[in-house]
């Protein structure tokens, strides 16, 4: 394994205050809005014959389909939480999501938890998670199945 270790940055953001149930929550945060996607949530399997880093970072998608927010029964990936994953040079996984809310009660301890499951993938070298807030997370940005879990 790389000495490289994982960089968390956060950028500045004001403050939102999160509802307490996952449904008051996901009406908080403006369920209602129409549905569009910054990114498709549902990533096509790894084509016979696919690079390694193509398989590698098919490998990183379903593990990242494995991680939930306590509140929300959806996995962060179908949430759009997930902006970008990238599967660099030596097997290095950079990762840029975001989270509901900076006030997110799960903000100290969802990126470890994403970090230790992607560097635990065979053929990871180290992990990059950029936390990020810009753009804001917006309901529009989950995936129909997500909507559907939640009633929306």
């Amino acid at each position: 394994m790389s000495e490289e270790r994982a960089e968390h940055r956060q950028a500045d953001a004001p403050p939102q205050a999160a509802a307490g149930s996952a449904p008051e929550r996901a009406q908080a945060l403006g369920a209602s809005a129409a549905p569009e996607r910054a990114q498709p949530a549902s990533e096509p399997e790894a084509a016979p014959g696919a690079s390694p880093a193509d398989a590698l970072r098919e490998r990183v998608v379903e593990v990242l389909r494995t991680v939930y927010d306590p509140e929300i029964p959806v996995d962060i990936y179908e949430l759009g939480l997930v902006y970008e994953v990238e599967v660099r040079e030596g097997g290095r996984v950079y990762i840029r999501m975001t989270l509901t809310s900076p006030m997110c009660p799960v903000a100290e301890s969802l990126p470890p938890e994403v970090e230790a499951k992607v560097r635990a993938i065979e053929g990871v070298g180290d992990v990059e998670l950029d936390l990020v807030w810009d753009p804001p997370w917006q309901p529009s940005m989950m995936s129909e199945a997500a909507r559907l879990e939640l009633g929306m």
